[in-house]
């Protein structure tokens, strides 16, 4: 197993950038090989089967918890995880997508849907978030291949213009109201699966889901989100942006950039 890839530089065309800049999501093949992800899939997988305190049966959930099981901040938990989420290759990607400077991690999550799990409703990423910029990047990286059965991320194509829906937690209503704006506007609805090695890039504004794992097999994939390195703490909008703040931006203070130890620069 070539652990080195996980910094390696990966070259990240000039393409790439300008699409990525366009539509605010893109999907990058070949960033990762068979044997790195089975090793860290089974790291992971014991990872969140640690940390996951789920007990109610799927059928008993609401929409949010038939989405996914959802553990974050893995990275402080296990040095294995520490080392897949700090990837220099991934947060090399990253920067050039958003063309700043650098990354900060915000924070990383597990999303492991279950086989028979429900869709991840539309929603943006960003109505959570206490940040003053829309340079923000998650990596989806899925720790197997996802065919359409299993509910890969879904992307409405440059949706980060639309400003309606943004003011919606994740819910029936946010996958309501936003894929009815969606479907009466021209942004391109972008299903495809996912082959292994296969990630995605997306920004914090661009709408997105997925649909549900009609299999038995757990979906298992990891996240990481990126912000410019500079990033400055803003006021926070509502509860979750006030939540937020203190659980993943722990003293960082209202006009400045976020610089504590839960944020380190990865790149």
């Amino acid at each position: 197993m070539n652990l080195d890839l996980l910094n390696q530089p990966y070259h990240v065309s000039e393409e790439a950038i300008a699409f990525y800049q366009e539509n605010r999501y893109i999907k990058l093949k070949n960033v990762f090989d068979a044997p790195t992800l089975a090793h860290y899939n089974g790291v992971i997988s014991g990872q969140v089967a640690k940390m996951n305190t789920t007990t109610t049966k799927l059928d008993e959930r609401d929409t949010y918890g038939k989405a996914f099981l959802q553990l974050f901040n893995l990275w402080r938990e296990n040095t294995e995880v520490k080392e897949f989420v700090f990837s220099k290759r991934l947060a090399q990607i990253a920067t050039h997508l958003m063309q700043c400077q650098g990354v900060r991690m915000y924070h990383d999550q597990a999303l492991f849907k279950e086989g028979g799990g429900g869709i991840t409703p539309w929603h943006a990423d960003q109505y959570y978030w206490p940040l003053s910029s829309d340079k923000t990047v998650t990596v989806w990286i899925p720790l197997q291949a996802v065919p359409l059965e299993m509910g890969p991320l879904e992307f409405s194509a440059a949706s980060h213009r639309i400003v309606e829906g943004r003011d919606l937690k994740i819910g029936d209503e946010s996958e309501q109201l936003i894929g009815e704006k969606l479907r009466v506007t021209d942004f391109k609805h972008v299903i495809e699966p996912f082959d292994l090695g296969e990630v995605s890039f997306h920004s914090g504004w661009v709408f997105h889901r997925a649909g549900a794992n009609i299999t038995n097999q757990t979906r298992k994939v990891m996240t990481v989100i990126y912000m410019d390195k500079n990033m400055i703490l803003q006021q926070p909008t509502n509860k979750n942006q006030e939540a937020d703040w203190h659980t993943w931006c722990p003293g960082a203070k209202v006009g400045e950039v976020i610089d504590s130890e839960l944020n380190p620069v990865l790149y």
